[in-house]
């Protein structure tokens, strides 16, 4: 019954068209659907209404939650959506948003001295349903493609590779015989990267992939989607993975 329900009220929730206040955000703050067929952009604005109606946003750090921030992170969490038969995030139950970078707390041991101290982040993707951003990169990431790094786009690639139960680079890929594809492609993508940033030579992929495979993932999500002719001419093989799982050529636009 609760499946039922849900299916129907989200069916009701695609065929509303987002408002003119919040085309207006995502004219001003998302660049890329200003490249989108018209049925691409109903579908998009489709999830978005759904992601904004099932997720609670909270305002950390002093900042005040607008409909601003709202908006323009469910644009672009839900591009990574788009033409894939899948839920909207379905382990996602609150997006946590800071003004800026954050603090961490924690320790480090350095001359067999515990120093209490912290990490600084932009962002953070839990297994138990939360996600964090830091607003400001939020906006400039969405602002400025060109950079190659989204903040939100990587901590919601987390997301779906975490769907099948852990965060290890590979997300549920379906048909079995995909998985041995994507774990030597990627295997070896991985490999190489890490190989280059520990000999110190130039990387076109980000090198905080070569933390582990689920941060590779992250990383290569982010340069598919906002470096993708890059992406397609020197990876060719990761650029085509990435392509059938995310069911999109953004190359080609």
């Amino acid at each position: 019954m609760f499946d039922l329900f849900k299916t129907r009220r989200r069916a009701a929730l695609r065929k509303e068209p987002l408002t003119e206040a919040e085309r207006a955000i995502v004219k001003k703050n998302v660049a890329y659907m200003a490249r989108l067929e018209e049925a691409d952009r109903h579908e998009l604005e489709g999830l978005v209404r759904i992601f904004l109606a099932e997720k609670f946003f909270e305002g950390c750090g002093g900042l005040d939650l607008t409909e601003e921030i709202k908006v323009t992170i469910a644009a672009q969490a839900c591009r990574l959506l788009l033409h894939r038969e899948t839920d909207v995030y379905p382990d996602v139950a609150s997006i946590l948003v800071y003004p800026s970078a954050y603090r961490v707390p924690g320790q480090s041991a350095e001359g067999g001295i515990v120093l209490e101290g912290g990490q600084a982040r932009l962002g953070e993707s839990w297994m138990r349903g939360v996600v964090v951003l830091a607003w400001d990169h939020v906006k400039s990431d969405a602002t400025q493609p060109a950079h190659g790094q989204n903040v939100v786009l990587h901590e919601f690639a987390h997301q779906l590779d975490g769907e099948d139960g852990s965060m290890d680079g590979a997300p549920d890929l379906g048909a079995r015989a995909r998985y041995t594809s994507w774990a030597r492609v990627l295997g070896d993508e991985f490999a190489d990267l890490v190989q280059r940033v520990h000999a110190g030579r130039p990387t076109d992929i980000d090198a905080y992939g070569a933390t582990n495979p689920a941060e590779f993932f992250a990383v290569a999500t982010e340069m598919f989607f906002e470096k993708s002719r890059a992406m397609k001419q020197r990876h060719p093989d990761l650029y085509g993975e990435l392509v059938a799982f995310y069911k999109q050529d953004p190359a080609a636009r």
